[in-house]
């Protein structure tokens, strides 16, 4: 399978800036457009710049602003990862409060969607619209840790393409192509490159999932009280966050949506970068 050439990209000329929070942080962040309001981007399970696929991001530009940025602790952003959703959450906010960008709209990817929703909880006021991309709510049976298979692929020390692909992407051919491409994208900057997330950002968040993943039927009907637009999606062979959680989570939402990719996996969104760009934004148009 050959890797194909990125076209010239925005987000891949994006400077990298740092801003410094009341909490202590200084967090490492880019951005590109300049429509408001701004749409902020949270990051999945050892993400950090470098891990949005700069197609997405660019597509999603188009419409808004858009800010990507590295969470305490994360890839070049100061201090310590922490173990759980809500202290994530509070920190975001740290970070959103600091650029000055709020009310916003937030899109949140794997672990990001879980903070997604932490934030849209804590401060609902600087919460305009919620895009959650391979999520699930706090408290779901069957969220307690990931399988072996999949913790084993992108959780160990070394991290791998074999890996990567494996959780992101489907076995067909189609989605293997597409897959080996997001890579290409992904490692098309050369200069001004995040730092690598540490083995303690690892642990840390692999423990905030588990956290949240602990089967607690109370815990389910904490989003009922999200009061604004929700869109989840998921691809339908998604073997980290499985696809019926994006339909539970729709359904304990009073205000959401759901839609699944078909032949996609973790990465749906990078696979579909086109489609999913556009179903964001028309949502976030509404």
């Amino acid at each position: 399978m050959s890797v194909t050439s990125p076209p010239t990209s925005a987000y891949l000329a994006a400077p990298t800036k740092m801003m410094s929070a009341a909490n202590g942080i200084d967090y490492v962040y880019r951005e590109i457009g300049n429509k408001t309001p701004a749409l902020m981007l949270l990051q999945h399970f050892r993400g950090n710049l470098d891990n949005w696929d700069p197609a997405l991001v660019d597509a999603l530009a188009d419409d808004r602003r858009i800010v990507t940025f590295d969470n305490a602790g994360v890839g070049g952003s100061t201090g310590t990862t922490p173990s759980t959703i809500t202290q994530m959450a509070h920190d975001a906010i740290a970070f959103l409060d600091a650029l000055e960008l709020g009310p916003v709209d937030l899109l949140g990817f794997s672990i990001g969607s879980f903070v997604a929703q932490e934030i849209a909880l804590i401060r609902p006021a600087v919460v305009r619209r919620l895009v959650l991309a391979s999520s699930a709510p706090r408290g779901a049976a069957g969220m307690h840790g990931w399988a072996p298979e999949v913790i084993g692929a992108v959780g160990a020390p070394a991290r791998s393409p074999d890996g990567y692909l494996g959780v992101f992407f489907t076995h067909s051919d189609a989605s293997r192509q597409a897959g080996v491409e997001t890579l290409g994208r992904l490692s098309a900057r050369r200069d001004d490159r995040d730092t690598q997330t540490t083995w303690q950002t690892r642990q840390a968040q692999y423990d905030a999932v588990c956290e949240w993943g602990i089967p607690n039927h109370g815990q389910l009907q904490r989003v009922s009280a999200i009061g604004v637009p929700v869109f989840v999606a998921n691809g339908d062979g998604d073997p980290m966050i499985l696809p019926h959680f994006s339909h539970l989570l729709a359904g304990l939402i009073p205000q959401a949506q759901v839609k699944i990719y078909p032949d996609a996996a973790h990465g749906f969104l990078f696979q579909h970068h086109a489609e999913f760009a556009r179903d964001v934004n028309a949502f976030l148009r509404e």
